[in-house]
């Protein structure tokens, strides 16, 4: 399996060590770590501070000898930053599932944090963590790629030139994963579109099912390949995002431009924001595996759908938006809104920081799941 699906996979046991005295010594990734340290300013100190970089990066390192061990390190930084940077950490769902392997079809609201506080719900509860599908688009760096994949991210090709090299590059995709799961026994997550809802609008992409049973045994039925997936539904919802202000931006330039050119390394910097930015608080919810009593794509999708929104913990952000948005309009008794961390004044001065051409958009971004929670009638 590794050499057939040697260009995507994560790294095995095996090759730890050598992407370890990779990264120890690669140049820009010290630069990074510098740079994020500083926040921008000395850069003139940057070769001076190389080697001292280098050594605790090293020292830090020391234990890492696979791919458990690397697990742990990330663990330990995870517990620093849920501390540091949510109002607490909730996970449901998880101990109505049975063990085994599971392919967790999440929504997606941060690049890296989904996945993350996925595996470090898993991890927590002594469930073996998963494969993550990561897009090529965000491994920009050598070290970056290093970083992703000895944690367990596999690469999904999308920067590819015509249908036959897009189509090949699926279907390995699918039958790696698929491999993951039946052959390995081993848990998988994945989005359930390409890209994060900056809009807040939680959906299921047809073309990710698609692309799921691309690989699957011809011999059985739909509903029987569907089955042997294991697909479960995750729904992780955060009380505030650290990127609002900058899907906000994004959304405006889009709408009044008619397009939006990311700056160099933007997704790196949303990657940082969303790890140090005040997130409220996080609550994520495993929901039910989808059997084999489904005929066709369109079905899983709403299936995938009607849990996430279920699932969907609202916070008091997601009101105070959809008020500002409704003013004078009552939202009906029984939705389920957990406690917040913030006062509605915080949230206000948080939206009106933003131009006013940006201001709708963020509202929408959070009151949308309440519109979606609305119409699902959850």
């Amino acid at each position: 399996m590794s050499d057939r699906f040697a260009e995507i996979r994560p790294y095995d046991d095996h090759e730890v060590s050598a992407v370890i005295n990779r990264l120890k010594s690669d140049t820009e990734l010290l630069d990074s770590i510098i740079n994020l340290r500083l926040g921008g300013k000395a850069l003139w100190l940057t070769p001076l501070l190389r080697p001292a970089v280098r050594w605790g990066l090293g020292r830090q390192l020391r234990g890492v000898h696979d791919v458990a061990s690397f697990q742990s390190l990330v663990r330990s930084y995870m517990e620093q930053m849920i501390n540091t940077t949510t109002a607490g950490f909730e996970v449901s769902g998880l101990d109505e599932l049975p063990e085994g392997p599971y392919l967790f079809v999440s929504n997606h609201r941060d690049i890296a944090l989904d996945p993350a506080f996925t595996n470090y719900a898993l991890h927590t509860r002594g469930r073996a963590t998963c494969r993550i599908a990561i897009g090529d688009n965000l491994l920009s760096k050598p070290w970056i790629a290093d970083l992703m994949r000895v944690n367990k991210s596999f690469i999904v090709k999308r920067a590819l030139q015509g249908p036959r090299q897009l189509l090949a590059a699926s279907k390995l995709l699918s039958e790696y994963i698929g491999a993951s799961i039946g052959d390995d026994k081993s848990p998988v997550w994945i989005a359930q579109r390409e890209g994060r809802a900056k809009n807040g609008r939680d959906s299921t992409e047809p073309a990710v099912i698609k692309m799921l049973l691309l690989g699957r045994d011809k011999t059985l039925d739909f509903g029987e390949s569907l089955a042997k997936l294991r697909i479960v539904p995750v729904s992780i919802s955060y009380e505030l995002d650290p990127c609002d202000a900058m899907k906000a931006h994004e959304l405006a330039t889009l709408a009044r431009d008619g397009s939006y050119s990311k700056a160099e390394h933007e997704d790196a910097k949303s990657i940082a924001v969303g790890i140090s930015g005040n997130k409220g608080m996080v609550s994520i919810r495993f929901g039910s595996m989808i059997g084999a009593d489904y005929e066709s794509v369109e079905q899983v999708v709403n299936e995938i759908d009607r849990q996430v929104i279920q699932h969907y913990q609202l916070h008091p952000s997601n009101i105070w938006a959809w008020q500002r948005l409704n003013p004078g309009e009552e939202l009906p008794q029984g939705l389920r809104v957990s406690k917040g961390s913030i006062s509605k004044a915080q949230f206000n001065a948080r939206v009106d920081a933003l131009s006013p051409d940006e201001q709708p958009f963020m509202l929408a971004m959070y009151a949308n799941s309440v519109e979606q929670a609305l119409k699902m009638g959850a």
